[in-house]
């Protein structure tokens, strides 16, 4: 590893050896998701406008559940440092919330002082949730990765969906990208402070060390759907180290599709069901969904009961509301339909 500076401008530099090289990989995460979301939730900038329409939706409900004002709260600041041990390293391309949850909870007490310490020089003092975590780690960690789960289940899985097939769909990207081009030119395509030159990545504008000495093989590139047009880093040694970028589509995430025509779909689920999903561009409760289509309640319940028993839409409670979102099944179809 080296770091060098230029004119007052961090450049990190990051060797990769033929084994790193081959060990290269790209993993959907859930917990970068729920990391970067919840940092926009607490901005008001042109990164956040991109994702009006969920934070419409989301914030209300996150300030009634006393989201806003909890561990994630704490732990995650506006801008800057947040601790390296809410980001393990992910155990496959595709890691389960709940796997990633398991490994927080299993991180070494030494582990989380270290970060919780560094969280405060940069912050200036910790808040009383993490002056606990830090006193007893063992004991505070399953309180953190509740909240994470709850933040989830409010915040994200409603929209996992769509949310999950743009992270796809820029893995596939990518990919394609290495196997035309190499993996040299998939690096200089991820992200404008991103450069291979054959030997190292450099990464302009940090000045963090990024060492290898010490860390795991390769490196692990993680697209997150909230994260603005920034990349963020993790160098958590002995865990391979991990880069976050922006997926492709991501401005595109929430933008209603023009789907007006559901006859042929009407002509296999019947008219009430086929505009019930085409309606599901955000997700609703029955009450909502009956008021934007005209339909009864009791309609819009029998209906999507048998869309979720066909797992066509899946159903999602928050608070004292059952929200309804279309599948992937559910995605695919109404595409199907309108092709």
């Amino acid at each position: 590893m080296h770091v060098r500076i230029h004119g007052g401008i961090g450049l990190a530099e990051l060797t990769l050896s033929a084994r790193d090289l081959a060990q290269v990989r790209f993993a959907v995460s859930p917990m970068w998701q729920v990391l970067s979301s919840f940092r926009l939730l607490r901005r008001d900038d042109a990164d956040a406008a991109v994702h009006g329409p969920w934070l419409a939706q989301v914030r209300p409900r996150l300030a009634a559940a006393g989201l806003d004002r909890g561990w994630l709260a704490e732990l995650i600041p506006a801008a800057g440092f947040w601790p390296y041990f809410l980001n393990p390293a992910p155990d496959g391309p595709a890691p389960a919330l709940s796997a990633e949850l398991a490994a927080i909870r299993s991180t070494p007490a030494e582990r989380v002082r270290r970060d919780l310490e560094h969280l405060r020089y940069h912050e200036g003092s910790l808040g009383p949730r993490l002056r606990a975590l830090h006193a007893d780690p063992a004991a505070r960690l399953a309180r953190v990765t509740q909240e994470i789960q709850v933040y989830f289940d409010q915040a994200l899985a409603p929209y996992w969906a769509r949310i999950r097939a743009v992270l796809d769909t820029d893995v596939l990207h990518r990919a394609r990208q290495v196997a035309e081009h190499g993996a040299g030119h998939a690096f200089n395509d991820l992200h404008a402070s991103l450069r291979w030159d054959g030997d190292a990545l450099h990464l302009l504008r940090r000045t963090r060390p990024m060492p290898r000495d010490g860390s795991g093989p390769g490196l692990v590139l993680a697209p997150t759907a909230f994260g603005g047009p920034r990349l963020a880093s993790r160098v958590a040694p002995p865990d391979p180290p991990q880069l976050a970028y922006p997926a492709r589509g991501a401005g595109t995430l929430w933008e209603r599709g023009e789907r007006t025509d559901t006859g042929a779909l009407a002509g296999v689920l019947g008219r009430s069901r086929a505009r019930l999903l085409a309606d599901l561009d955000t997700p609703a409760s029955t009450t909502q969904l009956a008021a934007r289509t005209g339909l009864s309640t009791p309609a819009v319940s029998q209906c999507l009961a048998a869309m979720r028993a066909a797992g066509l839409v899946s159903a999602h409670r928050v608070g004292r509301s059952v929200l309804y979102a279309r599948t992937d099944a559910g995605e695919s179809l109404l595409s199907a339909g309108h092709g």
